[in-house]
């Protein structure tokens, strides 16, 4: 079992330090994966200056740098995947992995981890400049905050690798990407928070993929859930990562699209 464990770890190391080393090289996509989320800290901040998000029970920075953390997510595991699935899939090079001492999971994986350590960085980040600059609360559940994190790395990492089954080129991942983007960003309450909603939206928006992972951060920073919401967030979660590992098994493309 040892040496089971010790080979896997030692495959995913090697795929993700190669994955890590094509990320760098692509500027723009680093470009975006590092400073388009922080910069998106401040149009959520500006949406809500016209709302009252004391109504949901948070201020307007707390509202917009939780919300800001699930865009992170967003920015670098999920727009920044669809195209690396896309890419190494076109280049030929997913089909040559797949000849070798790896499993389909592990080369997933692989290819995921520079992503996923990197939003988990930058969400780390975004935490303790909440506290420190913007004396922002201490995070009241913390585990509650890193699981929502971690959820939505691998919520977010399945969802990816599904929306490149249907994305044709690097170029098309622009486009692609847009209805997870789109819903997630007005209505799983990044920029809105669903507590100052009309009670049918809100619930409504509660259905989407994103809503749960919303609510486990804010939960966790913030604190005043209820086990019910808590219990309802993760399965909300739980579900659609369920639908999303479904649907890489069941759609997910190893070869250039013809």
């Amino acid at each position: 079992m040892n040496t089971t464990v010790v080979a896997v770890t030692g495959r995913l190391k090697a795929l993700g330090r190669a994955e890590l080393t094509l990320l760098v090289r692509n500027r723009s996509a680093l470009a975006v994966a590092l400073f388009v989320p922080v910069a998106m800290i401040g149009a959520i901040k500006a949406s809500l200056d016209p709302l009252d998000p004391e109504e949901a029970g948070m201020s307007v920075p707390e509202a917009a740098m939780t919300g800001g953390i699930g865009m992170t997510l967003i920015m670098v595991v999920y727009t920044n995947l669809v195209s690396a699935y896309t890419a190494r899939r076109e280049a030929l090079v997913l089909k040559r992995l797949r000849t070798g001492e790896a499993s389909d999971p592990e080369i997933l994986t692989g290819i995921a981890l520079p992503a996923a350590v990197l939003a988990l960085a930058q969400c780390a980040v975004m935490v303790v400049a909440g506290v420190v600059l913007l004396r922002l609360k201490v995070p009241v559940r913390p585990e509650l905050l890193v699981a929502g994190v971690l959820v939505g790395m691998v919520l977010l990492s399945a969802l990816a690798a599904a929306t490149s089954a249907y994305t044709r080129t690097v170029e098309s991942a622009q486009i692609t990407t847009l209805p997870v983007f789109l819903v997630s960003m007005i209505g799983s309450g990044l920029f809105i928070p669903l507590e100052v909603l009309p009670q049918k939206m809100a619930s409504l928006c509660e259905l989407l993929p994103m809503t749960g992972v919303v609510q486990l951060v804010r939960a966790g920073w913030l604190g005043g859930a209820q086990t019910y919401d808590l219990l309802g967030a993760a399965l909300n979660a739980l579900a659609w990562t369920v639908l999303a590992v479904f649907a890489v098994v069941r759609w997910f493309r190893w070869e250039p699209r013809r």
